[in-house]
């Protein structure tokens, strides 16, 4: 293989139990996002739009559908001879075979794979982030610093900083202190999950964590922790722009929420830095004389009859007259009957909602979720009062549906 400067490493292997049911049967990488995109578009396109042609993708968890998607690559221009998209599940070997352990087992177990290109540094991503971000600008900064490791950081508010690794540096940005979801951070500066690492120097770390039986194989409680205290040389990277872990229910609708915004932080029609995606190709979108839409994005073969406010409704969407929906989410391929409201809500793809039905309450701030491939007739109305409640946050989910 060629010789590369700098190859990416994107972890896509995670099983989102907060995103749940969405991925009950699919990878959070692949969950839909913005109309017409799944998550892991965002780091894909970071990727061809920085020029980082070699992506290795590690799978894991329910991967048939994300690799389907992922094909080799072409949709993001990363169907390279040279390089491109390389998916990597965990594999068998002499010794036998394990799944991926941790952040850092993952990248450990794929070393053969790195070693091949024979790169001065490895971008470390991971595939559930919505952002844009130029990596070659990070590059350089890694490389003008004579950083061992670069770590991009953003401000979070300060009472979410025990979500997060926080950075505590000194003026120039040097790290000086690393602390994984600390309950009383001394930094607002949280980890984004971009790391770039010194490949000959990571290499020798990744040996020595799998040798410590007492390791939990990350790179955030390990990995980083013990270069850190040995003294290597650690920046942090200060990023400015939109960025949205999307993990859970709530922060999966306010990222999409935040897309309607008259001038959105995340810019989708800025064509110096496209996001790129698969393209069902479905017809033209049709909006009925009777429709009334404000603030929406609606993607192609919708069709639509009601009124919507507020609200993401990706491809293949079909809404009866008299319905109304309000500051929803609506996935591939539902189709929503006459006289239905929905209110504050996520629909899974490929529902049915038939006539009448009710979702959500104005008077109520939850959100409700319906489970992929379910059918709700009012028999079975659901309003967020009489809901099955799945967790502490603002969220809700609706059990499968009954058919008809």
């Amino acid at each position: 293989m060629q010789k590369k400067q700098c190859i990416a490493m994107l972890l896509a292997g995670g099983e989102g139990r907060r995103l749940a049911p969405f991925t009950s049967k699919l990878a959070k990488p692949a969950v839909p996002f913005g109309g017409k995109y799944r998550i892991i578009d965002f780091t894909l396109s970071n990727c061809a739009n920085s020029d980082i042609n070699t992506v290795g993708v590690l799978t894991q968890y329910r991967p048939l559908v994300l690799n389907s998607y992922l094909g080799i690559g072409s949709p993001w221009d990363l169907d390279r001879r040279n390089g491109g998209v390389t998916i990597l599940p965990p594999f068998m070997h002499q010794e036998g075979g394990d799944w991926y352990k941790g952040t850092a087992n993952a990248i450990y177990q794929n070393i053969g794979f790195i070693d091949q290109y024979d790169p001065e540094y490895v971008l470390v991503i991971s595939g559930d982030h919505v952002y844009k971000m130029d990596y070659a600008k990070m590059l350089d900064y890694h490389i003008e610093k004579n950083a061992d490791i670069t770590i991009s950081v953003i401000e979070v508010p300060w009472e979410e900083t025990s979500r997060f690794g926080i950075m505590n540096t000194s003026e120039d940005y040097k790290i000086t202190e690393f602390e994984e979801k600390p309950a009383n951070a001394k930094s607002n500066l949280a980890s984004m999950g971009i790391y770039i690492f010194n490949w000959k120097l990571l290499k020798e770390y990744l040996i020595l964590d799998e040798q410590n039986e007492n390791s939990s194989n990350d790179f955030g409680k390990d990995v980083i922790p013990k270069m850190l205290n040995n003294d290597c040389n650690l920046y942090a990277y200060p990023f400015q722009g939109y960025w949205k872990d999307v993990g859970t229910i709530s922060s999966l609708w306010q990222a999409n929420m935040d897309l309607l915004e008259e001038n959105p932080d995340l810019d989708l029609y800025d064509s110096s830095w496209k996001i790129y995606s698969v393209n069902p190709n479905q017809p033209p979108q049709y909006i009925a004389p009777s429709a009334k839409v404000s603030s929406c994005l609606i993607n192609e073969g919708c069709v639509v009859e009601g009124n919507i406010h507020r609200s993401v409704l990706f491809y293949g969407v079909e809404v009866g007259s008299q319905s109304s929906i309000k500051e929803s989410i609506i996935m591939p391929n539902v189709k929503i009957g006459r006289n239905v409201s929905i209110y504050k809500a996520i629909i899974g793809e490929g529902s049915v909602i038939e006539d009448g039905v009710q979702i959500g309450n104005i008077d109520c701030d939850e959100i409700s979720v319906i489970d992929n491939n379910s059918v709700l007739s009012k028999q079975n109305d659901k309003t967020s009062k009489d809901n099955n409640q799945t967790s502490n946050e603002n969220e809700k989910t609706i059990d499968g549906g009954a058919a008809i």
